[in-house]
């Protein structure tokens, strides 16, 4: 388990919770208690919207704590004092391909498998760092990617079942519900700002999910679109680097916050540094 002590990240941990909770507070109290309390679907609106929201705290938890593939470093330090006298902080040790380029890093002074970054924030080399997120207070890299991308998907989920349930409690309002005046204000006043909430994160992790599919259809993170090198592995079929990232599961798995067997035997078969030196 990891935890990065940034203060602009905690900062947006606070903020993403505070949001969720705020959420939840309003179509609760104000949408579905106040509109609908003796509709049938008043049940089902509670279990639906807080099972999404489980899911939610779920995936945010695991992506914020998750190791996204920091790579281990040496048991004994190795020498690179040569290389510090240069402006670059890696080197190029092996290879004669895309897919065999091992580094140095001079800030973590160690090798480093193909992909990886060293990321200012975690002071670490991560492994197929794609960038570092504020909002999980962590890198997106190998290991929880999948859960950054779930995430994603169920504040989607979350602002659009909002945004649904209050315009359903505009457009059917709820005759046989109190008409007091201050409480019809309040939920007019909660309505509006949930609803700009919504249409806000909504928007937001739309554009952010669509690029971190991108980047993995495409097989190239971030940091290397910037570096311009292009597809990682661009014979791969799109199926397959999906599965790498959710594990080898049934598709219907993959937006369940838990790691598959095979995925995560897959991480710890394989020792991050494998490489001889």
């Amino acid at each position: 388990m990891v935890f990065i002590r940034d203060p602009c990240g905690i900062v947006c941990l606070i903020f993403t919770y505070g949001a969720v909770i705020y959420a939840d507070y309003v179509v609760m109290r104000w949408i579905i208690l106040a509109t609908m309390p003796l509709s049938i679907w008043a049940p089902f609106h509670v279990v639906l919207f807080n099972t999404v929201v489980f899911l939610l705290g779920m995936s945010h938890l695991k992506a914020v704590f998750s190791d996204p593939g920091i790579v281990p470093l040496p048991a004994n330090r190795l020498d690179f004092s040569d290389l510090h006298t240069t402006n670059n902080s890696t080197k190029q040790i092996s290879g004669n391909g895309h897919g065999s380029e091992w580094t140095v890093c001079t800030r973590c002074e160690t090798y480093r498998p193909p992909r990886a970054h060293h990321c200012r924030i975690c002071k670490r080399c991560i492994r197929r760092m794609d960038h570092h997120c504020p909002w999980i207070n962590n890198c997106v890299g190998e290991r929880n990617q999948k859960y950054f991308l779930q995430f994603l998907v169920y504040v989607g989920i979350l602002s659009l079942y909002s945004v649904a349930l209050i315009l359903g409690s505009w457009v059917s309002p709820c005759t046989e519900c109190s008409q007091n005046v201050i409480d019809t204000q309040l939920r007019m006043i909660h309505s509006i700002v949930l609803l700009l909430e919504s249409a806000l994160f909504g928007l937001f992790v739309t554009a952010i999910m669509v690029d971190q599919l991108h980047a993995i259809l495409y097989d190239e993170t971030a940091v290397e679109a910037i570096q311009q090198k292009g597809a990682y592995r661009p014979n791969r079929r799109k199926y397959q680097l999906l599965a790498d990232v959710f594990g080898r599961g049934h598709p219907m798995l993959w937006l369940l916050p838990c790691a598959s067997l095979n995925h995560a035997a897959r991480y710890h078969d394989t020792p991050l540094l494998s490489h001889d030196v």
